[in-house]
C-alpha cells in the first residue's frame, strides 16, 4: 500500500486551528475517509488539539502533516488495500518535551494529551532539527469489522454532547 503524506505550514496564531481542521477535513475526504466517518471525527479532534498545543504553548510556527493510505483508482484494488493507519504530526521549533497534565474538573484547559492518548492508537514526540514533532496515529478498521463494545454499546451507540 501508498501511503500519502500532506503537509500544513501553520502560524503562531489560535485562528490557524480552525484552518488546520478545514484543511484537514479536505484532505481525509481526498483520501476515501469520509467527513461523516468516526475516523474523520476522530482525527480532526487529535489535530485540533496537537495544532492548539503548538500554538498556545510554543508561540512558533509550526508544521501539520498527515500521512494516509492512499486510495487506489481501481475499485478491486481499494479492496485488496486493507484499513491502513493515518498518521499526523505537528512539528514546531521548541524543544520544550510535551508535559501530559491531569486537568482538575473544572480546569478550562490541560486535557489535550489526555485526550491524544485516550482516542490515539499510538502516540509519542521526538526532536526534530532544534525542534520537536508531537505524532499520533489511528488505525483504520477494515470495513465490515463490528465497531468496539463498551458495556454492550458500540462506537456508534455513544452520543456525545458539546456544554
Amino acid at each position: 500500500m501508498q501511503v500519502l503524506q500532506v503537509q500544513l505550514e501553520v502560524r503562531p496564531d489560535p485562528a490557524e486551528v480552525g484552518r488546520a481542521r478545514r484543511w484537514a477535513r479536505s484532505r481525509l475526504a481526498g483520501s476515501g475517509i469520509g467527513v461523516d466517518e468516526p475516523l474523520a471525527e476522530t482525527l480532526i479532534l487529535l489535530i485540533s488539539e496537537l495544532v492548539t498545543n503548538a500554538v498556545v504553548h510554543t508561540g512558533c510556527p509550526a508544521v501539520l502533516r498527515m500521512r494516509l493510505p492512499d486510495v487506489p483508482e481501481e475499485p478491486e484494488e481499494a479492496a485488496d488495500a486493507g484499513p491502513g493507519t493515518v498518521r499526523v504530526e505537528v512539528a514546531d521549533a521548541s524543544a520544550r518535551p510535551p508535559k501530559q497534565r491531569h486537568a482538575d474538573g473544572d480546569a478550562t484547559n490541560g486535557r489535550g494529551l489526555e485526550l491524544v492518548d485516550g482516542l490515539a492508537d499510538r502516540w509519542g514526540w521526538q526532536t526534530e532539527g532544534a525542534g520537536k514533532s508531537i505524532w499520533c496515529e489511528v488505525d483504520r478498521c477494515e470495513p465490515g469489522v463490528e465497531a468496539v463494545a463498551f458495556d454492550g454499546a458500540t462506537y456508534e451507540d455513544v452520543a456525545y454532547e458539546a456544554v
